[in-house]
């Protein structure tokens, strides 16, 4: 019986590409190398054959994926690395991620991640697909994630997410003043010239990103967000596109925007905010043995605190 088990279905968005880019699309927690390993020992079928990754795919054409954990273990190292652990059980742990800390092991990466630090607080946790990993957040967001401890606690949440009953809300300082709150529906996908960035674009995924005012400022605005999918980089590309890019994202927000007018000190502390304003504050799940609704929330880190008492206090001062 394989360790991992997944079927897909090729979305019309991705229909005619080559099999190869439609995985990474479709699996981006695993890497490029990986997969095309997969795909040449025949680990990954394309209804129900063995073709190579170069072939062209269209939708409603089923993948099927089944791998063995050693298949995808055999490299990770255990770490003595601090963990903030929110809530934890027999299936699941529950983990508060500080900004800078990496969730998987990559190339030229293999080490000082979350996945090696779980690895050592849970040496049972190397017979789990990725350590038990589920979902992830970017290295500089904070906040919570869910962390599955048996294989059949990691097929519960891997279909709760593709289902979308995972409830994963964040907070956010975004530039500029908001007038309200609202929707933003917008496909996303890879940027045509840079593989870093992820962007709006008509053959992307469907991506929707929900959003309120929770405080403004002079030239900030403080948000909730909710999300109903989980793309890479979502929120910070919806927001870029609605022209609120997230403070202190390196990657969306251009070249550091300084308000006129602010007061040296504010100025400082804008100037030394050096990762994306983002933080996932609540996480909602149905507990994968109990079936239990659950939910739990991280308060903003203290550097988000001091970023929002900053803005306060120009706002007092300037108006």
């Amino acid at each position: 019986m394989p360790d991992i088990q997944t079927t897909f279905s090729i979305p019309e968005a991705l229909s005619g590409q080559r099999l190869d880019v439609v995985l990474a699309e479709l699996m981006p927690d695993y890497s490029r190398s990986r997969l095309k390993q997969w795909l040449l020992e025949g680990q990954i079928l394309l209804d129900g054959r063995s073709v190579p990754p170069k072939t062209k795919v269209y939708s409603e054409q089923q993948l099927v994926l089944e791998v063995k954990v050693a298949d995808v273990e055999d490299e990770d190292v255990a770490e003595d690395i601090p963990l903030d652990i929110v809530y934890e059980d027999e299936s699941l742990l529950i983990i508060n991620k500080p900004a800078g800390l990496v969730v998987h092991p990559a190339a030229g990466n293999r080490s000082g991640t979350l996945q090696n630090a779980l690895l050592f607080y849970d040496r049972n946790l190397a017979e789990v697909p990725r350590a038990g990993i589920v979902h992830r957040l970017d290295k500089d967001t904070s906040g919570l994630m869910v962390v599955a401890r048996t294989l059949i606690a990691h097929k519960y949440l891997v279909e709760q997410i593709q289902q979308r009953e995972v409830h994963r809300e964040y907070q956010t300082v975004v530039h500029g003043v908001m007038t309200g709150g609202g929707t933003v529906d917008e496909p996303i996908g890879r940027h045509a010239r840079d593989r870093i960035r992820m962007t709006v674009r008509e053959d992307g995924r469907p991506s929707v990103t929900h959003y309120r005012v929770l405080e403004r400022f002079r030239q900030h605005t403080h948000l909730y967000v909710k999300l109903e999918t989980g793309r890479t980089h979502q929120i910070r590309v919806h927001m870029q596109h609605l022209r609120h890019p997230v403070v202190g994202d390196p990657v969306y927000a251009g070249r550091s925007r300084l308000p006129p007018g602010a007061a040296p000190d504010f100025l400082e502390v804008l100037k030394n905010f050096n990762r994306q304003a983002l933080h996932a504050w609540r996480l909602g799940l149905h507990h994968p043995e109990t079936g239990e609704l659950m939910q739990w929330e991280a308060p903003l880190p203290e550097d988000m605190q001091q970023l929002i008492e900053a803005m306060k206090e120009d706002l007092a001062h300037g108006g």
